[in-house]
């Protein structure tokens, strides 16, 4: 974690920033004078009507009366234009917008910006002849080509579009839609993941008639023939799901777009219009539909990736994310089509080990990816089959490999760095939110030396501090609570529907800032280290300790692959370190690894820092894009079995496992 990292010459010689002087420069205009240097930038869009005024208008503090935020008050604009009207109108018609890969190598297109215009188009005919009109809201489920279709077209006439993650159950997918009173969804009769065929129409169907129940009522479900342009699923040749078709409300994707026009004039939507709706895990449990507003996103998003990727016209870009996420949101439809980016978008998401684990390398040989993007917990989940799926593929197109979802520990961030990247390409750890719409902490490619582990510096416009309990602003190297002191264009605007949700979780316990619910460090160079949730501290024996802090020690140990620490009560310390702990294959499971495991955090932590219990855990639970559910090993570690929700459980059979190996007292 002491060492660090120039950039490589062949990042930095080319990069938009070039120096740590330049980045400086350029941080102080936008946090001192954000009206000009975020208006520079928006001279690079189309405005329909330029704003009036101050750039931002806003309140943090609850004290003084509501919280709000407002940029570009009185600018009219469309961003479904500004991702591809213009660039058309530029000269790049012709230029491919995403390289698309499915489930099955070889199942792969593209569609250039001209194409997914005309298409574009005509689903948002289709949309205005189902009735959709400014502000109305359209759920769509699956992660397929024409999502990214779905999402613009609703862009394109002020629709809000609320899209679901395509792992999510019925219950989960209608509490969504009901929250939001969609209009319509957008749907799939099936998604292939690996293997598995999902039926997604079946769990659609389930859905709408749980808000019909809940006392709602969808008025039409649109579905895209993915899997086959039949009404019938197969699986095999001695399986099949019979799709069932409501012609009340079903409606075919294909028939509606071959009837639909291929011109379609955007609504004109004013700065402060929302734009979509995502909906993010709350503490209380009930999701919170996080609300964007247009013309903040649409400049913040397109200037991150622009500067965190370092992203030029010739390069080609790869988010491994699900559009369901915010990454999918801002890294793989808006910021890189407002940027005019060539794109691969994958119709899987997680960890690619199908058909084997070299997939994404595959793909970036294939395209000759030069910017990537994934999760830690993918990078993770890799090292455990070691260097030679990696080394089959060449890589040498790679320049900037991100990382996003969570903190990267410095194992995973040197295997990142040295194998994937063969230590000739730039490390750009992000931390941020779906609240945040974009990074706020972030290394920039070409001019930051980084740290293994650390999300290092703020991005233009964010201004971090350090609190301590009592709220006060910690100076130097210092631990303790993250805020910011204030906006930056790409912030949410409120949680839809309840505003005093909005306010309650992140303005409450210490007014006059955003509270993002994040612990994190400062060292003595000024470096910022993400320590995990502030729920995810564990105070032993009156010692707060980060569970990242933990399972980075973990990691350490050249046999574990992966580790997830919670909590469990203990009757002296309050509580005390339960660890599950993944090796690498064809390892065994030993008390002396058990026994140098223990060792190994008590020297990195201190004796206090010592886990009481490591068990054995071949897999942990994960949600589909990767996290882990920790909610589940606290129960674990407790032994109780009454998990409570877990229908967005990627691999539910890991559980059982995990109760057999439990460590008993």
């Amino acid at each position: 974690e002491t060492k660090t990292y120039l950039p490589p010459s062949c990042v930095s010689d080319v990069a938009h920033v070039k120096t740590m002087e330049q980045y400086a420069d350029m941080y102080k205009q936008s946090v001192e004078d954000p009206g000009k240097f975020w208006g520079k930038i928006a001279e690079n869009f189309y405005f329909k009507k330029h704003h009036e005024g101050e750039f931002f208008d806003y309140n943090f503090d609850i004290s003084k009366g509501d919280v709000y935020i407002r940029c570009m008050e009185g600018a009219t604009t469309n961003i479904c234009y500004n991702c591809l009207d213009r660039n058309i109108n530029n000269g790049h018609g012709d230029k491919i917008a995403f390289y698309w890969e499915g489930n099955d190598p070889m199942d792969s297109t593209s569609i250039t910006y001209k194409k997914l215009l005309a298409e574009v188009c005509k689903f948002s005919n289709v949309l205005k002849s189902l009735g959709v009109k400014k502000g109305d809201r359209v759920a769509i489920y699956p992660m397929i080509m024409e999502l990214v279709v779905a999402m613009l077209a609703c862009a394109r006439i002020g629709a809000v579009h609320s899209i679901v993650f395509g792992g999510f159950s019925a219950e989960s997918l209608s509490g969504r839609i009901l929250d939001a009173k969609c209009d319509i969804l957008v749907t799939a009769d099936g998604v292939y993941r690996g293997t598995k065929l999902i039926n997604l129409k079946e769990i659609a169907d389930e859905a709408l008639e749980l808000c019909t129940q809940g006392g709602h009522t969808v008025s039409s479900c649109v579905v895209v023939s993915h899997v086959t342009a039949s009404r019938r699923l197969t699986i095999d040749s001695s399986t099949s799901m019979q799709m069932v078709w409501n012609k009340d409300v079903d409606r075919s994707w294909k028939d509606l777009m071959q009837s639909a026009s291929s011109e379609c004039d955007p609504e004109w939507m004013g700065s402060e219009d929302p734009l979509f709706i995502l909906y993010t895990s709350g503490s209380t449990g009930i999701p919170k539909g996080v609300l964007h507003h247009v013309t903040g996103y649409m400049l913040y998003a397109a200037t991150t990736h622009k500067y965190s990727f370092d992203y030029h016209p010739d390069d080609v870009y790869f988010c491994t994310a699900d559009i369901g996420w915010i990454t999918g949101h801002t890294y793989i439809t808006y910021g890189p089509l407002l940027n005019c980016a060539t794109s691969v978008m994958v119709a899987f998401e997680g960890v690619p080990l199908f058909p084997d684990p070299s997939r994404y390398w595959a793909i970036v040989d294939k395209y000759q990816v030069s910017k990537f993007y994934t999760a830690p917990t993918a990078i993770r989940a890799l090292m455990k089959f070691g260097e030679e799926p990696i080394k089959k593929y060449s890589r040498s197109s790679l320049r900037v490999l991100g990382t996003v979802g969570e903190p990267i520990n410095p194992e995973a961030w040197m295997f990142y760095h040295t194998v994937i990247g063969n230590s000739k390409c730039s490390i750009v750890d992000t931390f941020w939110q779906t609240e945040t719409g974009g990074h706020v902490l972030t290394p920039l490619p070409g001019c930051t030396p980084t740290k293994p582990g650390s999300a290092t510096f703020p991005f233009f416009g964010i201004v971090p501090a350090i609190l301590s309990d009592e709220g006060v602003e910690l100076e130097g190297p210092a631990e303790g609570y993250l805020v910011f002191k204030q906006p930056w264009p790409g912030i949410m605007r409120t949680v839809y529907g309840d505003h005093q949700r909005f306010e309650r979780t992140y303005f409450t316990k210490f007014p006059g800032y955003y509270v993002p619910g994040d612990g994190c460090k400062r060292d003595e160079d000024g470096y910022i280290w993400i320590t995990g949730r502030i729920d995810d501290m564990i105070n032993v024996s009156g010692h707060l300790l980060s569970t990242a802090e933990v399972e980075s020690s973990l990691i350490e140990h050249n046999l574990v692959a992966e580790a997830a620490v919670v909590g469990k009560p203990h009757s002296v310390k309050g509580e005390c370190l339960y660890c599950f702990v993944t090796i690498l294959e064809g390892s065994e499971f030993t008390q002396d690894l058990v026994k140098e495991l223990k060792e190994k955090v008590r020297h990195h932590i201190g004796a206090f820092g010592t886990p009481d219990f490591i068990q054995n855990a071949p897999g942990l639970p994960k949600t589909r894009s990767g996290k882990i559910m920790r909610r589940v090993l606290r129960n674990v570690a407790k032994g109780n079995r009454d998990l409570g929700d877990v229908s967005t459980m990627a691999d539910a059979s890991v559980v059982e496992v995990l109760f057999k190996n439990r460590v008993e007292e």
